[in-house]
Parts: structure tokens; sequence; C-alpha cells
């Protein structure tokens, strides 16, 4: 009986060994922190509003409910870059370097990949507007040149010198169908040689700073291919450089899939015809769009398949509850993203 006792004693011992040693296995597993794939096809969100919207109060949540910080946030729904802007002298103060710097700090933190966007300008630039910033209102053509160079030079030191390591993508103006820097940058009518000579100002500056940095012109409406090849024709003419063409593609509810599906041919078209890979820097959709979902399906999909395209960004998604008047967000009105982020996810 006496050895029986013994014998069932070390059996409920050994059970309860296995037991704690199974608990203590579940806890491992459970307290490994969650891995993110921060390499590859980039899956990308411009914030550049995000500051600004946190200094007026704007919170971010889960789908949970939980308020989450956005950068963390956006990298949780599958996200791996982040493209910030970067205006010359604004006049509120945000987007310029010393905001930018902070964001682009925060994102290299949670080791996302940067894009920085030039404007050169202290506000917007787009096909619409492309004005020459306050202080190179009278510049000359070389005296543009430099201050491109310059400022280009200046944000990108200050990100390195602050412990940026790395730079990936550097966008030489926004949405420059039209060129930059009216009327001195001006493109049309055949004429790109100005636009083409502050291009590469900013690429040999960009160069001169993060040396593997991919540098990328960038035009709107990524749909319509006569709108790239007249341009870039012309820059290549010109001896123009760059290592990527950007796009954007904002659709509409009726033409979505035919745009998505236009802008994705495009991007073989013009990897074909100049021999340098292609990223679709801007994407959006109304945050309440029904066919938001499928449209950013169809795009980050069809991009992935493509071997020319870098990635996809989409722009300012964390915008919400009429911010700024802009309704293209993915997130909604309480401020959780939408299902037209789970194109991001892996």
């Amino acid at each position: 009986m006496k050895h029986l006792t013994i014998n069932v004693m070390l059996l409920l011992a050994a059970i309860l060994m296995f037991s704690l040693s199974a608990c203590s296995d579940d806890n491992v597993v459970a307290q490994q922190p969650k891995t993110y794939k921060m390499s590859g096809f980039a899956k990308g969100a411009d914030v550049s509003w995000l500051t600004q919207m946190e200094a007026s109060g704007y919170k971010f949540y889960n789908a949970k409910g939980t308020e989450t910080e956005c950068m963390h946030l956006m990298r949780d729904l599958g996200f791996n870059s982040i493209r910030l802007r970067v205006w010359v002298n604004p006049t509120d103060g945000w987007c310029n370097k010393q905001d930018v710097l902070v964001k682009a700090l925060r994102a290299r933190r949670l080791g996302m990949r940067l894009m920085i966007d030039f404007h050169y300008s202290d506000s917007w630039a787009d096909p619409s507007q492309q004005t020459i910033p306050a202080e190179w209102k009278n510049y000359s053509l070389d005296e543009m040149c430099q201050a491109v160079a310059n400022h280009t030079k200046d944000v990108l030191q200050t990100l390195k010198d602050n412990g940026i390591d790395s730079v990936e993508w550097v966008q030489t103006g926004n949405e420059t169908r039209t060129g930059m820097l009216w009327e001195v940058g001006r493109a049309s009518g055949g004429n790109t040689a100005n636009f083409s000579k502050l291009v590469n100002a900013g690429y040999d500056a960009a160069k001169s700073v993060y040396p593997a940095t991919k540098v990328i012109v960038h035009i709107d409406q990524g749909n319509v291919l006569s709108h790239y090849t007249w341009l870039f024709d012309g820059m290549k003419s010109d001896g123009a450089k760059w290592d990527v063409i950007g796009m954007s593609l904002y659709p509409t509810e009726s033409n979505w899939q035919q745009a998505t599906t236009d802008c994705l041919n495009n991007v073989t078209t013009l990897k074909q015809r100049y021999g340098t890979d292609v990223m679709i820097c801007e994407v959006g959709a109304p945050y309440d769009a029904t066919w938001a979902p499928d449209f950013l399906k169809l795009m980050v999909d069809g991009a992935k398949q493509n071997a020319a395209c870098l990635g996809v960004f989409y722009w300012e998604p964390e915008c919400y509850g009429g911010w700024q008047g802009y309704a293209n967000g993915a997130f909604d009105t309480s401020g959780k993203p939408t299902a037209a982020l789970d194109a991001f996810k892996d």
C-alpha cells in the first residue's frame, strides 16, 4: 500500500509538472510579440495631416473601439511604409521640416519605411497649382535649381542627423504633370526642359544625402497613359533623371473598375517604355463608398502581381469626421478604419 501511495503521488506530481510546463509554454506563446513584414512590396499610407489632427483633438481606434496611436494602428492594419509631404515655409508650420522630422521619427521607431514628398511650395502643389515659395519668387532658373537642391539637402540632412538611417523614396515634386515652380518650371506644349533641370537638381541633392534612395517623378491620373508618355518622353530627351515613375488614382463610382485596370496596364507599359519601376503614390475613395473595398482590393492585388510595381500608398486614410473637408479617408465617423483598408492586410 505504501508503494502504491508513493507511486500515485509521483504520478500526480508528474501530471502537475506537465500541466505547469504546458501553461508556461502557453504563456510564452501568448507573450510573443507580433511580427511585421517591413520589406518587399510597399503598403503605404500618407499620414501627413496626423500631427495637426492630433493637435486638434482627433483620436484613432481599432476595430474593437480601443484607442490606438495612429501609426501603430496603421502597422497593425498591414502597412509597412509612411509617406510625408514637406512644404518650404508653410504659414502655420504644419508639414515644415521640423514637423516632418517628428512624424518620420515616429514611423522609423516602428520599423516603417519612408517616402518624403517634396512639394517645392509653401502649400499644396498639384496640376492646378505649383506656386513658387515666397522666398524664391524672383529667382532665375539657375537660382531656382540651387534653391531646390538646398531645400532638398536641408530637409534630408536634418532627418539623417537625427537618426533617420534610411529614406527609401524621395519625390522631386508632387503631381507634376504640368511641371512645377510655375512659371519657371512649367511643362507644357512639348517644353519640358526647365522642369527637367529642376528635377535633376532635386535628384542629385537627394542622392548626396541618401545615395540608395529611389527618386520618384510623380504625376496624377494614372489611368491616362498619354499624360505620362508626353512628359516622360520629353524628360528623357532632356536628360532628366528619375528612378521610379509615380502615379495617383482617384476613381469614381462609375469608372473605378476600368480606371484601375487601365492604371495597372499602364504600369506595365511604362516599365517597358522607360525601363524604370512604378509606384502608386496616391489612391483614395470616399470613406462611405460601398465600392471602395473592391477598388482597393483590385488595385493592391493587381499591383502585387506586377513585378514592375513597387507598392501602393493610400493618401491620408486616417481622415474622418469632416477633417479639412476631405471625404476620401478610410476611417469612419467614429475614428475606426473601414473595410477598404483590408486590402493592405497580408
